[in-house]
């Protein structure tokens, strides 16, 4: 009875071994990549179209033969616009689903809350949105712009004869960490170009604000002091109440300018657009650049949405994140190639200098210490078709400065990425 008992547990141990190292066989065929964004709560109207963007991608990159002869398989998590449940989803991505790499957050907030974990862990993220710069981290790849790639470029358009001359500027962002540092670095900026605290107005709202009355009413107010223009850093759904607002109030761009940061073609598919005419959004891409790279990029993401039945697949529409997850992607996966391995440290080893040529015509390049992206500058006009008329932009990509100079002691900084705590 003891042997057979023995023998029956013997043979048992014996196939969960087999079966133990098929899945380790199966699992070791493909490489998991990490995908970390809010597809619920007040992001998920910008961030869904991320994690769709990163799966296209990653079809697109499997359809060619994987990586390293493996396929990427994604594992998507939904942080629910929960900034501590971000880090949260990015240590069970790190530990438990044992990813190569993540590519997620928009919010600063969101990068912020993750950043200790993917230090900790020695962990890659590829965080695809532009930010407030004021950090360098080893274990992330910035690919959305630093101020000197966006914001600084866009207030010195506005300040400009063919960008209305603006005098006066209200600074409206939704109250977190890269509206309140980008407006610090706005006002030193403003400050070195001689415009004095009582022409800077400066107001917050919490994520999900929905009432602008009160601050479109205090907007036409502040402009009768003199030419005004309005830069917003309000992020997510609030968007939509705000532009609602501008023309319910027939706040008009010929009068008083409003230059987004955070604003770009998906935001604009739930607003009527027609009272908008005119104001801006600076980013380094828009969809209406036109070049054979972008025709295809659309075209292949118009028909991936709705061959997924993606939500209002017939609107569907891409935009600045979006080209900068997927230029993350397909420079990750040249640097995994490069390196012949997903290990964190050949791999950021051989991402310094990768270069894509990318969606918005220009072939960017990852610098090769600060782990950001060289970008082109674009400033776009609102068409009533909620689409972008680019009125201006740079003729090269420029080189980030996370570090702004606009920023007492940042002269004094390394140039190169650190672990930040």
């Amino acid at each position: 009875m003891k042997r057979r008992s023995l023998l029956k547990a013997f043979t048992l141990s014996a196939s969960i071994a087999a079966m133990g190292l098929t899945w380790t066989a199966q699992a070791a065929e493909t490489i998991k990549v990490g995908i970390l964004h809010s597809l619920s709560g007040t992001m998920a109207i910008s961030e869904t179209s991320l994690k769709d963007m990163a799966l296209m991608t990653i079809d697109e990159i499997n359809a060619k033969g994987g990586v390293n002869g493996k396929m990427l398989e994604p594992v998507v998590v939904d942080p629910a616009s929960n900034w501590p449940l971000f880090a949260e989803k990015g240590r069970q991505l790190l530990t438990q689903d044992k990813v190569a790499v993540v590519f997620g957050c928009w919010t600063s907030v969101s990068r912020k809350s993750v950043l200790p974990v993917f230090e900790e862990l020695n962990g890659l993220l590829f965080y695809p949105v532009q930010y407030e710069g004021e950090e360098m981290s080893r274990n992330v790849f910035y690919t959305g712009a630093a101020p000197n790639q966006q914001a600084i470029p866009a207030v010195e358009y506005l300040m400009s004869e063919d960008g209305g001359a603006a005098k006066r500027f209200f600074l409206l962002g939704t109250d977190y960490v890269y509206p309140r540092t980008t407006n610090k670095i706005l006002r030193s900026f403003l400050h070195s170009k001689g415009v004095a605290d009582k022409d800077i107005e400066e107001v917050y709202t919490p994520f999900g604000h929905s009432d602008y009355q009160t601050i479109v009413s205090n907007i036409k107010k502040f402009s009768a002091g003199g030419k005004t223009a309005v830069i917003s850093t309000v992020n997510g759904d609030s968007n939509v109440p705000f532009y609602k607002e501008l023309g319910n109030q027939g706040l008009k761009a010929t009068d008083v300018p409003v230059v987004a940061f955070s604003v770009g073609e998906e935001e604009l598919r739930g607003v009527d657009t027609k009272p908008l005419v005119g104001n801006l959004a600076a980013w380094n891409y828009f969809e209406s650049v036109k070049n054979p790279v972008n025709t295809k990029f659309v075209a292949d993401w118009k028909a991936y949405a709705k061959a997924h039945n993606l939500p209002n697949a017939d609107k569907a529409v891409t935009n600045d994140p979006m080209e900068a997850t997927y230029v993350g992607i397909h420079m990750w996966a040249q640097a995994v190639e490069k390196a012949k391995s997903t290990d964190v440290d050949k791999v950021r080893e051989a991402m310094a200098g990768q270069t894509f040529a990318a969606p918005s015509g220009f072939t960017l390049t990852m610098d090769k210490t600060n782990h950001h992206l060289h970008k082109p500058v674009m400033i776009g006009e609102i068409k009533a078709d909620g689409q972008f008329n680019v009125v201006w932009q740079t003729k090269e990509p420029i080189r980030a400065q996370p570090w702004s100079p606009f920023i007492p002691g940042n002269d004094k900084k390394p140039d190169y990425a650190v672990k930040s705590n």
